[in-house]
């Protein structure tokens, strides 16, 4: 396994150069005096040390070691504790969250870097402060004054943690039919009975109190989703003066024994009549969730991120250190008895494919951060109406298609190391197990493309897609001399993302089977075509700085890389959506 080193050039680039971020602070009250390039150079440098020198480090002996479970108690491996409480004491746990209640309020743009450098570094040690995150921003916004003075302080300080929790045994991605109940008490809070399952970071050992969000009924509730609430149950309860009182009856029953991410506690957790307060409005708690929710879900996608990430560095440091077989004769070692891996077409293939998708990612993640920046900070209102729009439209594009080609990259990686890759030693085959999950968890990627398709376009009648076809074709509208062939590509691929759209809208009501036979094709195509955009985006701005710099010439050359050998697959997705849902829906259960 490589030692991690985070892509600060590449960031910076990212931010700066393709998005010009530091100009949208300038027109945002909220951040006008406190962000500047200079200042999120610097917060991504010092982001940088954390994650190389502190957590990456121990992220394969985490992984081996796994957490342990006994007397409804759950120990995380070794190192963990240390490490998240350098991560709290150095701020690094709310950099979201409010300043006024402790946090350092980054933009959303910004702390994707950050994100992304935790979850290459160990998406399980990056789990514990990615779900309080959530949880502060979910307080924040829907929880009275009195539960943000209690709570946000000490979680945004990394003093307590937060989780979510949603699934129960019976009732995944259908949350209406959940069982758990909140009975009133005399003292204005609830008291909640049932088991959640998949509850991570349900219980550990790095904090003290431990701050679950769980949606629960009322016995007032009416059916469905609109009767669920939703609450804050602390695992200690707390003191008047803030300190911590007795336990309240919630436990973990049991933790899972996962495929990967062996290192975060995935927990069945038993609530005993707990004692919990109402956040925001009764039967209202699946909005508020989701708040936390839609930006878990660009999490996710950035835990696919920086996956493949850490597999192409050592995939990458592999493939030039490792001497087998032959090249061509132009690309021939006549000093050495066999040549580098990097003068087979092959592996070239597989590694341009993973820094093709990497950084298409990270740029797409930035896109998916500033529009999230704008839809909350933007004085003129117009702008945060489309950004929200994009936000909505571009969430679950964000989670499956990243997380996808997260898991594709990793396969690369593995595929490059042949059967080393596949041995525990070189940690590829981590990698893979790690990324995986990231396509079911937060909702699985076929749910998501199901929201894309059903929920963002049909629903919509397509207005939600407006705003990603705008700035594409503002882009091409400024398109320089040497990029005409990737302009005609993206032009043709926008025009046939709407003309099958147009399709699908059209045909919609006479076949019911329709969207949720084409949603994941659909989302794919979505994703290709934002990836084009952004990459042409990329090369223009590599383009117009130093040709001279190594950096900016290999930029370009990987964005003519997607364009001639990643776009291409649209006409596949394309040819498959048009044949409808027929081919799924001829086979009787029988059939199969």
């Amino acid at each position: 396994m490589s030692d991690y080193k985070a892509s600060l050039q590449d960031m910076n680039f990212v931010l700066h150069e393709v998005f010009d971020v530091a100009t949208d602070w300038q027109n945002m009250p909220a951040l006008q005096d406190m962000m500047d390039k200079d200042t999120a150079s610097a917060i991504l440098e010092e982001a940088a040390k954390v994650a190389e020198g502190l957590v990456a480090p121990n992220a394969r002996a985490a992984d081996e070691q796994g957490v342990s479970y006994a007397d409804k108690k759950v120990t995380t491996p070794d190192g963990y504790k240390e490490a998240y409480r350098q991560l709290a004491e150095g701020g690094w746990v709310g950099v979201t969250a409010n300043p006024d209640f402790g946090g350092m309020g980054l933009p959303k743009v910004l702390s994707a870097q950050y994100e992304e450098m935790l979850c290459a570094a160990d998406i399980s040690f990056s789990l514990y402060p990615g779900l309080t995150a959530g949880a502060i921003m979910t307080l924040d916004l829907h929880g009275s004054d009195e539960l943000k003075d209690i709570y946000l302080p000490r979680l945004a300080a990394g003093e307590w943690t937060g989780t979510m929790c949603l699934t129960e045994p019976h009732a995944g991605t259908d949350l209406g039919i959940i069982r758990t109940k909140a009975e009133p008490a005399a003292d204005g809070s609830f008291e909640l009975t049932g088991t959640k399952i998949f509850i991570t970071g349900g219980e550990h050992d790095l904090t003290d109190n431990i701050v679950h969000l769980v949606l629960a009924k009322l016995p007032d509730a009416p059916a469905g989703t609109r009767g669920i609430s939703l609450f804050v149950v602390p695992k200690f309860l707390v003191n008047e003066d803030g300190s911590l009182g007795e336990r309240n009856p919630v436990s973990a029953g049991s933790v899972e024994h996962k495929m990967g991410i062996h290192g975060s506690a995935t927990c069945v957790m038993n609530f005993d009549a707990a004692k919990g307060w109402l956040v925001g409005e009764p039967h209202r708690g699946l909005a508020a969730m989701f708040t936390m929710m839609n930006y878990e879900r660009l999490g996710v996608g950035i835990q696919g991120l920086g996956a493949a990430v850490r597999s192409y560095g050592t995939a990458l440091d592999y493939a030039i250190d490792r001497r087998q077989g032959r090249g061509a004769k132009a690309t021939r070692d006549e000093n050495a008895s066999a040549d580098s891996l990097m003068v087979h077409g092959d592996i070239r293939r597989m590694l341009l494919t993973m820094k093709a998708f990497i950084e298409g990612g990270r740029a797409f993640s930035s896109y998916v951060g500033q529009q999230l920046d704008r839809s909350k900070y933007a004085a003129d209102e117009n702008q945060r109406e489309d950004a929200e729009r994009l936000v909505m439209l571009l969430t679950p594009v964000a989670k499956a298609f990243m997380t996808d080609t997260g898991l594709e990259a990793t396969i690369h990686g593995q595929q490059v190391l042949g059967g080393h890759g596949y041995v525990r030693e070189w940690g590829q085959e981590q990698w893979v197990r790690d990324c995986r999950i990231a396509q079911i968890y937060e909702g699985t990627n076929g749910i998501q493309a199901l929201d894309l398709l059903g929920r963002k376009v049909v629903g919509t009648r397509g207005e939600l897609l407006k705003p990603l076809l705008a700035d594409i074709a503002a882009i091409l509208e400024n398109v320089g001399a040497g990029w005409e062939l990737e302009a005609g590509q993206l032009k043709q691929a926008s025009a046939e993302l709407q003309r099958v759209t147009g399709e699908i809208l059209h045909k919609v009501g006479e076949d019911e089977n329709l969207v949720n036979s084409l949603a994941v094709e659909y989302l794919h195509l979505v994703g290709y075509v934002s990836y084009a955009y952004l990459w042409l985006r990329m090369g223009l701005a590599a383009q117009a700085a130093d040709s001279s710099d190594n950096f900016y010439s290999a930029k370009v050359k990987t964005a003519r890389f997607y364009f001639a050998k990643l776009l291409p697959r649209i006409d596949g997705l394309i040819g498959a959506l048009d044949t409808g849902s027929a081919p799924l829906f001829e086979h009787n259960v029988e059939d199969f």
